[in-house]
């Protein structure tokens, strides 16, 4: 793995300086070829070991997209506080509805080929980053599949679902870019 810094906060920029350095690292390669991309977030949350399952839908070339669901996949006890849970079905429940989608989450650990990823323009710097990707998924006509994964308590305290403020944001955020794309 490298790391890569992004001084600035917010999940959406720290996404998109890991997306501009994986395309450098691609420009560079004597042998281009298309790459698969993997979202999974650096705080235990998520089983890593999975990878090859996430991405071995899009080697075989069936989906374009692959997304980790950890409300259909066995949960930890208190990994998910019960505002993520509302606020996951909500959100999927009127994505479903917009834009004829068949999500049941909104989860960080996803993969894609940098071909798709580039396809869906992205451009949201924090709480929206997730919920734009599978929009604008939809909207691209991308083969989506939803995989159950596991998912345990992280590490550490949520800027988001760990704070009434955070939630409040994030909420607000994510129901404005699916009226956004609506």
């Amino acid at each position: 793995a490298v790391v890569v810094p992004e001084s600035q906060r917010g999940y959406g920029i720290a996404c998109l300086t890991g997306i501009a350095a994986a395309e450098a690292w691609a420009a560079e390669d004597k042998n281009p070829s298309d790459p698969i991309i993997v979202f999974v977030d650096a705080d235990y949350s998520d089983h890593v070991h999975l990878l090859p399952m996430l991405v071995e839908p899009i080697f075989s070339g069936q989906y374009d997209f692959v997304l980790g669901s950890r409300l259909t996949g066995e949960r930890e006890k208190g990994a998910m506080p019960p505002q993520s849970l509302f606020g996951n079905q909500l959100a999927c429940a009127l994505i479903n509805t917009c834009f004829r989608g068949n999500y049941t989450d909104l989860g960080p650990f996803r993969a894609l080929r940098m071909s798709s990823l580039r396809q869906l323009e992205m451009v949201d710097t924090n709480f929206g980053w997730t919920i734009e990707m599978q929009i604008k998924a939809l909207k691209q006509k991308l083969r989506v599949l939803e995989l159950p994964v596991p998912y345990r308590r992280r590490i550490g305290q949520s800027k988001i679902s760990g704070t009434i403020m955070g939630s409040i944001r994030a909420g607000t955020k994510i129901l404005y870019s699916i009226w956004k794309y609506a």
